[in-house]
């Protein structure tokens, strides 16, 4: 897509005397979905938790309660409020409570360790973080780390396991000290901050993605239409809530007045759970949950008699998944995007006529990344060099380029970082892809090594860095390798020091040490690494090795 020619009329009678107005103009935010649906629907049920029922006059209140309360606190517009939570009714409430006393709310990656998250607690300057009980052991040293005292609210879910409190009060006591009538502080300017967001960084620390009101609202729409979404839906909250703000989840749902499912312990058996006890249509998640659908023993399914629609992203699914979630009734709709992009940013629109090709070509169609969201102003593959759209021919490699409207404001304190990603007046995503003729897009490789497993972003950087600290490690490279569970898992090849004894299971524990446990490799290769004549590791030959049995 080349770029557009702006016009901006200064002068005319289109002009003169039409100014914008609090009658006629209002900054866009996500947090009017909620007044909405409030107004509207206000004995309509909202939210489902265990033996939990709060209807959508209930959901607004608590909202309100939790900002008023806040500001109350001290959270004062532009801080930061941090979150450590699960999928449960209070990390919904905060997607619309923080934002609604102007404060910016960064949700915390569960599955992190105490330094990452020390890092990002300090980096984005939390005032403030609400964290279940479950996460006491993690938090209480990453608050050590800290080095500072922040106000630290428990959240003790009685679907959890409970666990030890760390803060001044619990979640609901705060909730008892704000007012239900407190007025929302809506944004001033729709560029305003409504959501921080950390990558996984691929060399050295993550960076802070800022996520505005006006992109939330955008990008929240985008999925209803893409979707097709009617009013209504019964989601299920299999998607991390800390991912992307569960890709702008918490604020669809409320737009259609939906019911919002959450679940805690995400397996097989409480998925079919759902389905049967609560009628879910909607649901999102990476790879690894269809594979709990379709893997699920007989015991553990219930049956269900809705069409369930499922959007998964990461990397394509295998023909063979789609076809079994096909025959349990539930269609699968594939996206793509980045944290930078508040999640997906481009869908792999079913064509007409597609569903009378054979499965091996379907399959292929189906791979791909897609074409953009309606929300997405550009998406092109370029060469990152002289910013020129490649063929679009299937075969010629370029970057995935991206502008619009559900683009970050940037990252947070790194303007280097941020002019980097904006090069040229588009987003660089970094993936490497091919444009077919049909304009949809399909990835080929990851420039940045990322490996993307059960969802979440690994750096390999990262993982060799571990891998080095291992005293009989000599040289050591980190891959993809495909993974029927997560999707794709961490490989590692390890050249040893003359006379080490370490086994693959020796490898592996280290990394658990050093790393997130999520992070470690599941599998390690010894032996030497294959190089270029300049001595640089030639990782594509690793990634065909990783594939092998």
């Amino acid at each position: 897509m080349s770029p557009s020619i702006a016009i901006h009329p200064t002068h005319g009678a289109y002009a003169a005397g039409l100014d914008r107005n609090d009658a006629n103009h209002a900054p866009l935010t996500p947090l009017t979905f909620l007044e909405r649906a409030a107004d509207v629907y206000p004995e309509r049920l909202a939210v489902i938790h265990g033996r939990q029922r709060r209807t959508y006059r209930e959901l607004r209140e608590r909202c309100r309660r939790l900002a008023s309360a806040l500001r109350r606190r001290g959270i004062a517009p532009g801080d930061t409020v941090a979150a450590m939570l699960p999928n449960i009714p209070a990390m919904i409430e905060l997607h619309h409570g923080v934002p609604m006393c102007g404060a910016v709310l960064n949700a915390l990656n569960t599955r992190l360790d105490a330094a990452a998250l020390a890092f990002i607690l300090g980096h984005g300057e939390a005032r403030a973080l609400v964290t279940d009980t479950e996460y006491a052991p993690v938090i209480r040293e990453a608050l050590a780390q800290l080095g500072r005292e922040i106000l630290v609210i428990d959240v003790d879910d009685p679907e959890g396991p409970g666990g030890e409190r760390l803060g001044a009060l619990d979640y609901e006591a705060l909730l008892a000290e704000g007012d239900p009538g407190f007025a929302p502080m809506w944004p001033a300017d729709e560029w305003q901050a409504i959501a921080l967001n950390y990558t996984s960084g691929t060399t050295g620390n993550p960076k802070g993605v800022v996520y505005h009101h006006r992109g939330a609202f955008l990008n929240a729409t985008g999925n209803a239409q893409v979707w097709a979404m009617p009013h209504h839906p019964v989601y299920l909250w299999t998607l991390p809530m800390f991912h992307c703000n569960g890709w702008c989840f918490p604020w669809t749902v409320c737009l259609q007045a939906g019911v919002h499912v959450c679940l805690r312990r995400i397996s097989g058996e409480t998925i079919f759970a759902a389905f049967a006890e609560h009628g879910v249509t909607h649901m999102c998640g990476a790879p690894i949950i269809m594979g709990m659908i379709v893997n699920a023993p007989e015991a553990e399914r219930r049956p269900f008699a809705q069409k369930v629609r499922m959007m998964t992203a990461a990397s394509a699914p295998p023909a063979a998944v789609l076809e079994k979630m096909d025959r349990l009734g539930i269609e699968v709709t594939h996206v793509y995007g980045l944290t930078e992009v508040y999640g997906p940013a481009t869908v792999c629109a079913v064509q007409a006529g597609w569903d009378r090709l054979d499965s091996e070509a379907r399959s292929r169609l189906l791979a791909r990344q897609g074409v953009r969201y309606p929300v997405l102003e550009g998406l092109d593959v370029m060469d990152p060099e002289t910013m020129e759209p490649v063929p679009r021919d299937g075969e010629t490699m370029g970057e995935i380029m991206m502008r619009g409207h559900n683009v970050m404001k940037g990252y947070l304190k790194n303007p280097a970082a941020t002019e980097a990603a904006f090069a040229g007046g588009w987003f660089h995503t970094g993936d490497l892809a091919v444009m077919h003729p049909d304009g949809y897009v399909e990835i080929k490789d990851r420039s940045k090594d990322i490996i993307i497993s059960g969802g979440e972003n690994i750096s390999s950087i990262e993982v060799e860095g571990a891998l080095y600290r291992h005293p009989d490690v000599l040289e050591a490279a980190v891959v993809a390798r495909p993974d029927e569970q997560w999707g794709e898992a961490p490989c590692a090849f390890v050249t040893l020091k003359q006379g080490a004894t370490v086994d693959e299971a020796g490898i592996i524990e280290h990394c658990r040490r050093e790393l997130a446990r999520f992070k470690a490799p599941r599998k390690v290769i010894f032996g030497p690494l294959p190089k270029t004549s300049t001595g640089k590791i030639q990782k594509f030959v690793l990634r065909e090795r990783a594939k092998e049995p």
